[in-house]
């Protein structure tokens, strides 16, 4: 096992996702994580099952997406760098958002997912990115109804409406609403930015061959 890992409490896997992820989680006092890690996963597969994505997939992305949550931020990029991962400079000035990149390499190293298209959605869950696949975006906008704050989502009466559309109508409205606060974003991720371009002139491309 990676030195990176040395200090987590794994207890192995048992084949039930679901089971594996809360355990971990618990066990290192995240209780509140894990009971987001299975909204998220839950949701996950009801959305992939409405836009025709991939419900076991889904399901499995959203049950790990959150899982490096067991490193503290101010040991994220430590943990990164140790692991080969690049640590951008806005990670660097925000550590929480390096947490995807954390998620996707302990999937792979602990839980042992190795399909590329599971972890790719677990890695961009939190920003996006260009290129988006459809397992992907159903990933990120699971994420984002499954909310893990106090309160109602000052986005999700606008997402749901645009789900209805399609689910990168979906991806783009949480997007395009941290776009529209960007001034006051500590930092705005490049695989955010990239993912804001593209959706907006992949959407307005649809629209303009209607």
């Amino acid at each position: 096992m990676h030195t990176a890992y040395e200090e987590l409490r794994f207890i192995g896997l048992t084949g039930n996702w679901r089971e594996d992820v809360v355990s971990f989680l618990q066990s290192h006092g995240m209780g509140e994580t894990a009971e987001h890690c299975v909204r998220v996963g839950q949701e996950a597969r009801a959305l992939a099952i409405q836009v025709g994505a991939d419900p076991e997939k889904a399901e499995i992305a959203g049950y790990l997406h959150d899982v490096s949550a067991v490193f503290p931020n101010e040991r994220r990029n430590a943990a990164a760098r140790s692991l080969g991962i690049e640590v951008l400079p806005e990670e660097e000035t925000f550590p929480m958002i390096i947490h995807q990149k954390l998620s996707r390499a302990m999937a792979e190293d602990l839980f042992q997912i190795h399909d590329t298209s599971i972890l790719s959605a677990i890695e961009c869950h939190t920003t996006l990115k260009k290129q988006s696949s459809l397992l992907d975006q159903v990933v990120f906008v699971a994420d984002k109804i499954s909310w893990d704050q106090q309160g109602i989502p000052p986005y999700l009466q606008k997402l749901k409406m645009e789900l209805e559309r399609s689910i990168t109508h979906a991806a783009y409205a949480y997007i395009d609403d941290l776009w529209q606060k960007k001034e006051q974003l500590r930092v705005i991720h490049p695989w955010l930015r990239e993912a804001h371009e593209e959706l907006s002139e992949r959407l307005n491309t649809q629209i303009d061959s209607q």
